[in-house]
């Protein structure tokens, strides 16, 4: 699930009735102006009745305005315990399943951006035509929760660059073990996070836009052959122009 900025209430209302064990996140801000320096990952864990959680930030700043990478004093993984730190925008886990600890995976990012379309939408909500914008990628990182149950999840938010999101993605497959899972916003269609490998999408189903789903960008993959898993009926958040999707596993 992606997070925009103004969210607030509705983004607590949204995680509550999603009513997830773990839940991963993308476009997360924490300590950004624009968001009223909330700290949303953290409001996401409560709202879920998650003691567990991370925020790993891709960024110092506010995308699309000023930014800038990592440096060597900045925290990689924030968590509860974690002193505060300057504003960033990255991915996040909350979880209510014990969390032995979690691990961050840098991916770097394109050295070119490209035009993208961006689905028309005021503030009011009112649907307008698509717009094409040039956007310079941002560096890429990966969550992992070492879970206690013996699972491991990674959750990230890949490159929109055609070619440099596979290459992204065959990394975190060569990272994982057994009993391995990753989830995440992409930015790959037609199911081609499976392609050529023994990984297989939990869900198919289109994710973007959320009002209109005409493709999907948002996955859950493995590569357990005898995993027993049931889809869970997907539930609009209406705050996010991303779908979110669930499964249930035993």
């Amino acid at each position: 699930m992606s997070v925009p900025p103004g969210s607030g209430g509705n983004l607590n209302q949204a995680v509550a009735r999603l009513g997830a064990d773990l839940l991963a996140v993308q476009e997360v801000d924490h300590g950004l102006l624009r968001t009223g320096r909330s700290e949303q990952m953290r409001d996401i864990a409560q709202s879920m009745n998650a003691p567990y959680w991370a925020f790993a930030p891709s960024i110092i700043g506010t995308p699309g305005e000023i930014w800038r990478p990592l440096d060597s004093n900045d925290q990689r993984i924030i968590t509860e315990s974690s002193p505060r730190s300057e504003g960033g925008y990255g991915i996040g886990i909350a979880s209510k399943i014990p969390v032995k600890s979690f691990e961050r995976i840098e991916l770097g990012n394109s050295p070119i951006g490209m035009p993208l379309i961006i689905p028309g939408e005021t503030e009011s909500g009112q649907k307008m035509k698509p717009r094409f914008i040039y956007v310079r990628d941002e560096p890429r990182v990966a969550l992992v929760a070492h879970l206690e149950n013996g699972w491991t999840i990674i959750t990230t938010h890949l490159s929109f660059v055609p070619g440099f999101n596979v290459r992204q993605l065959n990394k975190l497959k060569k990272f994982s073990g057994p009993r391995t899972i990753i989830m995440g916003d992409l930015n790959l269609p037609k199911n081609l996070p499976t392609v050529g490998s023994q990984w297989k999408s939990l869900i198919l189903q289109n994710t973007y836009p959320s009002w209109s789903p005409k493709i999907q960008f948002d996955y859950i993959l493995t590569k357990e052959i005898d995993i027993q898993f049931e889809h869970i009926a997907t539930i609009s958040t209406g705050i996010s122009d991303h779908l979110p999707i669930s499964v249930s596993i035993t």
